[in-house]
């Protein structure tokens, strides 16, 4: 199945059909990730680029890497090592890019829509790599895979979102991504941290974390920010730590077989505690993994709609 868009601008433009069309292809993609190899020829002669305005690691490395292991031509832009320094615009700079004969743009940016504005004025196919507080489509869509290698699909599974709501874009797609496939998201924090109209998209605001934690098959736990800790949103980490940490005595209410992820990096002793990280419930690590296998199949569906 191909995408109907030439851009992966947010879990909200994709069907639930091309949502598991992805995660099919995605399947087939950490063959190659997991091979000694690591190498395909299906992106040779096809250019990305990840243009980044906001500091990552995992997202950015894990599209250079799905580029590369797919033998496209992978070129790393930050904003500090740019003309963007000089006062170019985010389309000036699209622009460019074009005019170089860039297949694909990754852009994460800090606000929310500027994917969605350089699609409308470029060829080459975009890909939202998380802007402001709006999606993150790639982390949830890695996400929905770990959990469907987990349990084969995802009908009547509780799925609970902890922590800063509020500012997470990994939040909001998982929650609009799991309602379409037909998952049952309930989420928990912080109420200085938790947006009333997240309702509206789905999700179940849970009246505490033990409720929240009660019969889920799948436990998220969020980053704190502590760069917005400056607005005294709570108390403190150690605070936090006490009334919406995950820990090993909280997460018997979900039960033996628990997935617990986390979409990093993770603060040890704020969010979770060490042995709930070192699990063997804990997919952390594998969802690292699945993060390469579902760029390598957004990179290799976008440029199959040719």
């Amino acid at each position: 199945m191909k995408l109907k868009n030439k851009d992966v601008l947010g879990i909200k433009e994709l069907t639930a059909g091309e949502i598991e069309s992805i995660l099919d292809t995605a399947s087939d993609m950490k063959k190659i990730v997991q091979s000694p190899s690591k190498k395909a020829h299906y992106l040779r002669g096809k250019s990305v680029v990840t243009l980044f305005y906001e500091n990552s690691t995992r997202t950015r490395v894990s599209f250079e890497l799905a580029g590369k292991y797919m033998s496209a031509d992978t070129v790393n832009v930050t904003a500090a090592g740019s003309s963007v320094q000089k006062g170019e615009s985010l389309l000036d700079t699209g622009r460019t890019l074009d005019a170089m004969g860039t297949d694909i743009i990754v852009i994460r940016h800090s606000m929310a829509g500027a994917p969605h504005l350089l699609a409308k004025h470029v060829k080459a196919s975009v890909i939202n790599a998380g802007d402001g507080m709006h999606e993150h489509p790639t982390q949830a869509l890695l996400d929905m895979f770990t959990i469907r290698e987990r349990f084969g699909g995802f009908k009547g599974l509780k799925v609970a979102i902890i922590g800063d709501i509020y500012h997470s874009r990994v939040a909001r797609s998982n929650i609009i991504g799991l309602c379409k496939m037909g998952a049952e998201p309930v989420i928990y924090g912080p109420a200085t941290l938790i947006p009333v109209d997240f309702e509206k998209i789905g999700a179940v605001i849970a009246p505490t974390l033990n409720d929240a934690l009660k019969g889920a098959d799948v436990v998220i736990a969020l980053r704190v920010q502590l760069e917005r800790q400056k607005k005294a949103l709570f108390p403190s980490q150690a605070e936090y730590a006490k009334f919406f940490g995950v820990n090993y005595e909280n997460i018997e209410f979900a039960g033996k077989n628990v997935l617990l992820m986390h979409p990093g990096p993770v603060n040890r002793g704020v969010e979770l505690t060490s042995d709930v990280v070192d699990s063997d419930n804990s997919a952390i690590n594998e969802q690292v993994t699945n993060g390469v296998a579902i760029r390598m199949a957004l990179l290799y569906m976008l440029v199959g709609r040719e």
